[in-house]
């Protein structure tokens, strides 16, 4: 079985007019594509985490260009700030996908990267899927398949809730991202803990960390998870620079999206939001609390300290929907403080 397809942004549906931005900025990456192939770049295919159910997988990768030797491939994954934003995204390429004994051909989509749901059957746990084209070596993305029997799930924001960012003070906010490396950064106190024994009490819960940081980050962040024993889990960043109707791309409503996707293909899902107190978390999970309180099975929101309240503009205040919710709202400053809420409600075990 196969079948081509071209990967589209989520925000962008076949046959809009890209917006004048988004026309530079593919108009550049084609010379730069040209430019790379004539000094003699090949392809190499980034694989990312994601996640599946019995009948389909969703398939996230992005197609860049390297000098082609194991050692630049190699760097291409675990290259680290601003090089990361430098690099050559390919959209013209076809990447072959096997995935449970069926292959199907995907083109990237702005920015290089491939988001396609592919209908396939697989079993319930981690997978793989071996990601090929006719100018790189294979490659495999690690997918995890939810059991339809799972009706709990954790969706995690990253910054300022398991990594210390400092996101929204923008001159430390380049810092993080185009300078330092996973090496660098400081996990948040607990949350590590947290998350281990919330996947240790539901050990097939789907773990999603959903984030506005761009893909090309993923690698960065892969790492610091694992590196500070983080439970597997997908990955769901968004695409860098201007989209197809604005300047730039709107990171709340990446969140808005997936949420809302997310509720689509697992209805029978209660997911525990976990997020901080720093940014929007508590705005769009009230708003996603609201519309699909089926969907919910608590929030769990990590409160700044004082310094990085303040470098974060303020601490948002407890909205009138969130005291009056139907679902449980928990408040903590670290990962220990929020297992004591959340072992309360059951989600956690002793």
């Amino acid at each position: 079985m196969a079948r081509t397809g071209k990967s589209h942004s989520p925000s962008q549906t076949a046959g809009e007019i890209l917006h004048r931005a988004a026309r530079i900025e593919d108009a550049f990456h084609r010379w730069r594509e040209r430019r790379g192939r004539k000094r003699g770049l090949t392809t190499t295919i980034i694989p990312y985490s994601s996640y599946a159910t019995e009948g389909w997988a969703r398939v996230l990768c992005r197609v860049v260009l390297t000098r082609g030797t194991e050692a630049s491939k190699k760097r291409a994954e675990k290259v680290r700030g601003w090089r990361s934003f430098f690099s050559i995204p390919v959209n013209s390429e076809v990447v072959t996908v096997t995935i449970g004994g069926i292959q199907v051909q995907l083109t990237p989509g702005r920015g290089g990267v491939i988001d396609e749901q592919v209908e396939v059957a697989q079993s319930p746990g981690w997978q793989t899927a071996t990601l090929d084209s006719a100018g790189s070596d294979p490659t495999t993305a690690h997918i995890f398949v939810v059991d339809p029997t799972t009706e709990f799930g954790v969706i995690s924001d990253v910054d300022d809730t398991v990594m210390v960012t400092a996101l929204p003070r923008p001159l430390l906010a380049a810092w993080n991202t185009f300078v330092l490396d996973e090496h660098a950064r400081r996990p948040v106190a607990g949350m590590a803990v947290l998350y281990d024994r919330i996947t240790r009490a539901n050990p097939h819960s789907p773990v999603i960390y959903l984030s506005t940081g761009a893909w090309n980050v993923a690698p960065t962040l892969t790492r610091f998870l694992r590196r500070n024993l983080y439970p597997r889990g997908a990955m769901l960043l968004t695409d860098w620079g201007p989209t197809h109707d604005r300047w730039f791309r709107s990171g709340a409503e990446h969140k808005r999206a997936n949420l809302r996707r997310l509720a689509s293909e697992f209805p029978h899902v209660k997911w525990l939001l976990v997020g901080d107190d720093g940014q929007h978390d508590e705005e769009i999970y009230g708003e996603f609390v609201a519309s699909h309180p089926e969907n919910v099975a608590a929030v769990a929101i990590r409160q700044l300290s004082t310094g990085e309240a303040v470098l974060a503009g303020g601490r948002s205040k407890i909205a009138e929907r969130e005291r009056e919710s139907s679902v449980p709202w928990r408040y903590a400053p670290d990962g220990a403080r929020l297992a004591i809420e959340l072992r309360e409600l059951g989600l956690i075990n002793d």
